[in-house]
């Protein structure tokens, strides 16, 4: 677990304010889609929705931790 949170904080260094930005509109979107409780007419464009912004904040982040994981290696 202590590696796990080394690799963190090593992510969060290495980051800037848009990739934090991004972070807050990836849990965002993931929230949206949990907590989604609208009238079935509006469901799925906001679910729809939701899945873009998490996919387009969640891909770029995911390949920059990696890449932190791996230069520590």
């Amino acid at each position: 677990m202590n590696r796990l949170f080394g690799y963190a904080d090593e992510y969060i260094r290495q980051s800037d304010w848009k990739d934090l930005a991004m972070i807050k509109f990836c849990l965002c979107a993931m929230g949206i889609i949990i907590g989604c409780s609208v009238s079935e007419k509006y469901k799925k464009p906001i679910v729809a929705g939701s899945i873009i912004v998490f996919l387009v904040s969640y891909v770029p982040l995911m390949g920059k931790f990696f890449k932190v994981i791996k230069e520590g290696k």
